[in-house]
């Protein structure tokens, strides 16, 4: 089930970025600066100690993140065909879940910075994905209604174009609208396409 058949046609295939998901996914950047927080307090304080231990355990906490995000990131491939969408993750045991593009009704791209980004897919129909099965593959806060997400993939609008175009393909005439998303606000608002031609992204900031 999770791999690609060969009546399929491979659109794409790639891993998340180790570094980018160490900070998007794990905060690593997050975590380091809460205990820098606390080891400078502990030093204007006069408590040497406290501010010592409070180092080593910030960064024991970042190594540890950051090792968790190395071995996610290698243990992750995400394959688009003309058909679905395939994730193998799980760091201990592998996972493999198929989403059909018959199913994506909206593609959410969240750019990180050289070319990077994150692309979140809404599904439709009342099957449901596990949020703790996806993550950290999955749209932080949709618990829900789980969202799978490309995490920090390269050429992230590129790819987005590309899985639009794959969609539309499944998708009924009416409902031919692949939404492309960016970063607009912290609400998340999001904005749509009028027309029914998937190639023509208009993205509007989330």
């Amino acid at each position: 089930m999770g791999t690609p058949q060969p009546q399929e046609d491979i659109l794409w295939k790639g891993r998340p970025d180790r570094e980018l998901l160490a900070r998007s996914a794990f905060h690593t950047h997050k975590v380091g600066l809460y205990f820098a927080i606390l080891v400078a307090i502990s030093a204007v304080l006069g408590n040497v100690t406290t501010a010592i231990v409070c180092a080593g355990l910030g960064v024991l906490a970042v190594a540890i993140l950051y090792g968790l995000a190395a071995i996610s990131a290698r243990t992750t491939l995400y394959i688009l065909t003309d058909t679905r969408l395939i994730l193998r993750i799980g760091m201990a045991i592998e996972t493999r879940v198929n989403v059909p593009l018959k199913h994506v009704t909206s593609a959410n791209l969240r750019e990180r910075g050289n070319g990077f980004g994150d692309i979140a897919l809404t599904l439709a129909g009342d099957r449901l994905l596990g949020y703790a099965l996806l993550w950290p593959h999955a749209r932080p806060w949709r618990f829900a209604s789980p969202e799978p997400m490309l995490r920090s993939v390269p050429d992230a609008k590129a790819l987005a174009a590309t899985l639009a175009k794959a969609c539309a393909k499944h998708a009924p005439l009416d409902q031919n609208l692949i939404q492309i998303n960016e970063t607009r606000s912290a609400r998340g608002d999001t904005g749509s396409n009028t027309g029914p031609d998937a190639g023509a992204l208009e993205g509007a900031r989330a």
